[in-house]
């Protein structure tokens, strides 16, 4: 039964499993949206859907309950529980949790951070997520990870032991010669619980199309954080099989269980050939993503724009459109032919739909200076000091 997915409603498959036999149980169970969820898969072939509707509070309480009370039976002493919810009920969800397991057991709420697109509610954009994680007792496994020091820190604060002084005040260590005392070796900053992982984006290659689907990344720093390799993993509602799919990556046993036929096919196919998107954000850093030259930026002082990372031929957007569509921004680059500025531009406005573009010229020579200012939609701003040597020149 171990390494499976399999398929009922996990209030009855649950009995079927040894008690105190599981080291991690992570669920991602209906959120008390009172919606029924649906999206098709890539290329549109499967359609994957779930129910969230409850009629009332008590339901989703008795439903939860019910399950999470045989969870906690299956547990190890050691082992914890890691239960994902949003705003619709995480209130329901806690009150469960403090039933079951005891408030005493609660350990964190974790508030998983990502960027999301656009609101069209009235309302702040939604950007985090809650997962709780209770123990099964004080005895619980925990494995400390460390993610690395903020931008900010200073290197003394890296370096340098510290201690309290005689008001309770945090200062750094000396010892009786006045000399600093030089801390142990550190691997960097203890996990927080707030943890920035990336959404999937909609063309993640590990993207399956399964409404709510999770990061990889997301379960496996869960996994290594309080289950060691050769462990066990249960998901209940393992949908399109994550969970599974992270443990196996990270040498765990892992046993999923979902009522949903097209669910269980789904995460047994992701098992035969696991695919995880790596996040570049978490590699290189978020600042590796801000490749926009501020100083040229500054010359749209003045005027509502978005600046554009990463793009050839777009430094900004103009928050003012222009017959409904976008109105694109570039900047001549340094030793950049006027040509080639504007053959970028040109491309960009194709791609976008764009009907009018601005090219702001910063070289003093270039394709048709003075004689040109616009081309097929394409406006064409001399910087000032471009027209300051003009006006010396004639």
């Amino acid at each position: 039964m171990i390494n499976s997915i399999l398929h009922g409603d996990c209030f009855e498959v649950m009995k079927s499993l040894d008690e105190e036999s599981v080291d991690l149980i992570y669920l991602d169970p209906p959120f008390f949206t009172e919606k029924t969820h649906t999206l098709k898969n890539r290329d549109g072939s499967k359609e994957f859907s779930f129910d969230d509707t409850w009629g009332d509070s008590a339901n989703y309480a008795r439903f939860l309950k019910d399950r999470i009370e045989i969870m906690h039976s299956l547990l190890k002493d050691t082992g914890s529980i890691f239960v994902h919810c949003d705003k619709s009920g995480e209130h329901i969800v806690r009150a469960v949790l403090d039933s079951v397991f005891g408030s005493n057991n609660f350990q964190s709420e974790i508030i998983w951070s990502y960027k999301r697109w656009s609101n069209a509610k009235k309302g702040l954009l939604p950007a985090h997520q809650n997962i709780y994680f209770y123990s099964k007792s004080k005895n619980f496994k925990f494995n400390r990870i460390f993610k690395a020091y903020s931008e900010t820190t200073n290197v003394d604060q890296i370096l340098q032991k510290r201690t309290r002084n005689e008001k309770n005040k945090t200062v750094y260590a000396k010892d009786s010669f006045g000399n600093i005392q030089y801390g142990e070796k550190k691997k960097g900053v203890p996990l927080s619980d707030v943890w920035e992982i990336p959404y999937l984006n909609p063309k993640a290659k590990e993207r399956v199309g399964y409404p709510t689907q999770k990061p990889i990344l997301l379960l496996e720093q869960i996994i290594e954080l309080v289950t060691d390799a050769g462990d066990l993993v249960l998901d209940p509602f393992c949908g399109s099989g994550t969970t599974c799919v992270a443990s196996k990556l990270t040498n765990r046993n892992y046993l999923g269980i979902d009522q949903s036929e097209s669910a269980v096919e789904l995460s047994r196919e992701r098992l035969k050939k696991p695919i995880k998107t790596e996040s570049n954000l978490l590699k290189k850093g978020r600042k590796s993503y801000l490749n926009v030259d501020s100083n040229a930026l500054n010359l749209l002082q003045g005027v509502e724009f978005n600046p554009v990372q990463r793009n050839k031929g777009i430094d900004a957007i103009l928050v003012e459109q222009f017959e409904g569509t976008p109105v694109l921004v570039r900047i001549q680059k340094p030793n950049e032919p006027l040509a080639d500025a504007i053959s970028l531009l040109k491309k960009a406005m194709e791609t976008k739909g764009s009907k009018k573009s601005i090219l702001i010229q910063t070289e003093k020579e270039g394709l048709g200076l003075g004689l040109i200012d616009s081309i097929d939609g394409i406006e064409i701003i001399e910087t000032l000091s471009i027209q300051i040597d003009k006006k010396l020149t004639t």
